[in-house]
């Protein structure tokens, strides 16, 4: 019979509880280690993902693709597709989305593929790629700086336009040179007041170039005719999404001078800004030849709700709740409820924007002023004054401030000159001005109707009656109105007089009363009570 060994105990009565303990925090480390690694390890490789870039750029958007973009490494990708279908958006946000594209490795292919629209911002996210590919009914461009009034789009002075241009500038110029675009093509999405022009070798018309004017001039306009090695494209074949090809008649200059460059889906192709046009995802990884399908990776849960928080309908009703909870809690100080809600409501409406990256720190100081402000005239200053209304007004604007992106290279209070920006603030405006007319209208009807409810009946008291209102009297019972009494001290005009046994602070009607006259009570008045004398004679 084989003998087994004992197995140790591992309770042992010397060691320490303490021994024990570190056992067990040291364990519980090991395990919060390894969970990311069991994490990564779980998550599948995928050669191909999809990075979907949809709606207005800005900060929550950039960090959702710098995140997604970590993802596709830590997974392997190859290949990874931008999917773009934006109006533009803060351009400081899209500035850092494209030194993210830029930054990954040169071995992972990187393509933009227009999926409807990529204006402005998003057309400078495209060029950064090296790739592009359009999908059918899509258009890229359309990124100059502009300054938008009231009245319209005003033109910007020259040293204006060149604070605001030079980064986008140097952006696409940095983007074309890395990743093949046409300069030209490139700069023209950006500048106004240039022209562009198409240009084939008459020998070889498959040898094409975009010129500017005093190219062109040099090349065809100063030439003699029959001496003229170039001419101006005229038609060129582009190949649809379905594989059949079509000629088109191009005009003459592609890009005009007071016209910013916009590029449908066919004007990519034949200029050859774009590779090609695919139908969708799967007709473009069929293209790009990439031999597995495209994983796409989407915004996360988080991502979504910052996004929807920032949205003008969800502001808007924040900015409602804040109004009509704040008067709820000053009008009726210690329901508590209206009062925490607001607070609630007030912290998510300016921590939103921050994480999108619309709010600066020109409006926290204002705000922190305008709040200052408030509190001196509400606990120092007696009344409401300049220093009530200077409060409301900074806090307001700190408000507005909040909707409105930042610009490169733009001092703080400076007035917006990107369409993004102007967009910003006029939503803000409407935002504001509909929340505050609505909450007016929601006080109004809390006011009215609230107090007849039986839900306010517990928390908010009615009006007082005439019997809540009436002061307890120490002379219910005595000194009736018409009862005779003798006054025991001179009424100068106040004093006290005797009914029965009871001694009255009575009050006459301003003439002198001397001890021992009869007094009788002609009115009473709350704890006032008021005698005429009877007669001249005192009595005893």
């Amino acid at each position: 019979m084989r003998r087994c060994r004992a197995i140790p105990s591992l309770w042992r009565p010397g060691r320490s509880r303490a021994g024990w303990l570190r056992g067990a925090v040291g364990l519980s480390a090991l395990l919060v280690l390894a969970l990311p690694l069991a994490a990564d390890s779980a998550k599948p490789r995928a050669l191909v993902v999809v990075v979907p870039i949809h709606g207005a750029i800005d900060d929550i958007v950039r960090d959702s693709v710098q995140r997604r973009i970590e993802e596709a490494q830590s997974r392997g990708a190859k290949t990874i597709i931008f999917e773009l279908d934006t109006p533009g958006g803060a351009v400081t946000s899209a500035l850092d989305i494209c030194r993210l594209i830029k930054s990954i490795p040169g071995d992972v292919r990187t393509v933009a593929w227009v999926n409807k629209q990529a204006y402005s911002a998003g057309a400078m996210i495209a060029v950064a790629c090296r790739e592009i590919w359009m999908s059918p009914a899509s258009s890229i461009g359309d990124c100059a700086p502009i300054m938008i009034a009231p009245t319209g789009p005003v033109t910007l002075g020259e040293v204006e336009r060149a604070k605001v241009e030079s980064p986008i500038i140097q952006e696409f110029r940095d983007s074309a040179t890395r990743n093949g675009y046409d300069p030209l093509l490139s700069r023209a999405m950006v500048v106004t007041g240039d022209e562009v022009w198409w240009i084939e070798k008459i020998a070889e018309p498959s040898e094409r170039r975009f010129v500017d004017p005093d190219e062109k001039a040099r090349l065809i306009d100063d030439v003699e005719p029959e001496s003229r090695e170039w001419r101006l494209v005229e038609r060129a074949v582009v190949e649809r999404a379905n594989g059949e090809t079509r000629e088109i008649k191009v005009g003459q200059p592609v890009d005009r001078k007071d016209e910013l460059l916009t590029m449908s889906q066919y004007d990519a192709v034949i200029y050859g800004f774009a590779r090609g046009i695919a139908q969708d995802l799967e007709d473009l990884a069929m293209k790009l030849g990439v031999p597995a399908a495209p994983v796409v990776l989407d915004k996360s849960g988080w991502e979504k709700f910052a996004i929807w928080l920032n949205s003008p309908l969800i502001r808007g009703l924040l900015l409602i709740i804040v109004l009509v909870g704040a008067y709820l809690e000053f009008q009726h100080p210690g329901m508590i409820v209206p009062g925490a809600t607001a607070l609630i409501a007030l912290a998510i409406f300016l921590a939103a924007p921050y994480a999108a990256g619309l709010a600066n720190v020109w409006t926290i100081i204002v705000l922190a002023i305008g709040i200052i402000l408030l509190c001196v005239e509400i606990f120092v200053i007696p009344g409401f004054g300049i220093a009530g209304l200077l409060g409301i007004a900074f806090v307001l604007i700190a408000m507005l401030g909040t909707f409105v992106p930042s610009e490169p290279n733009a001092p703080p209070f400076s007035l917006p000159t990107l369409p993004a920006t102007w967009d910003g603030l006029w939503t803000g405006l409407r935002v504001m001005t509909i929340s505050i007319l609505v909450s007016l209208v929601g006080i109004f009807l809390l006011v009215t109707y609230l107090p007849r409810t039986k839900i306010a009946e517990g928390v908010i008291s009615g009006n007082p009656d005439a019997v809540a209102l009436a002061i307890d009297t120490p002379y219910a019972h005595v000194a009736q109105v018409g009862d005779i009494g003798v006054v025991t001290g001179d009424l100068r005009p106040g004093g006290q007089a005797r009914f029965g046994q009871e001694i009255v602070e009575v009050r006459s009607q301003g003439e002198y009363v001397a001890k021992g006259h009869r007094v009788q009570v002609i009115r009473r008045e709350g704890i006032e009570i008021w005698v005429r004398p009877l007669s001249d004679e005192p009595r005893a």
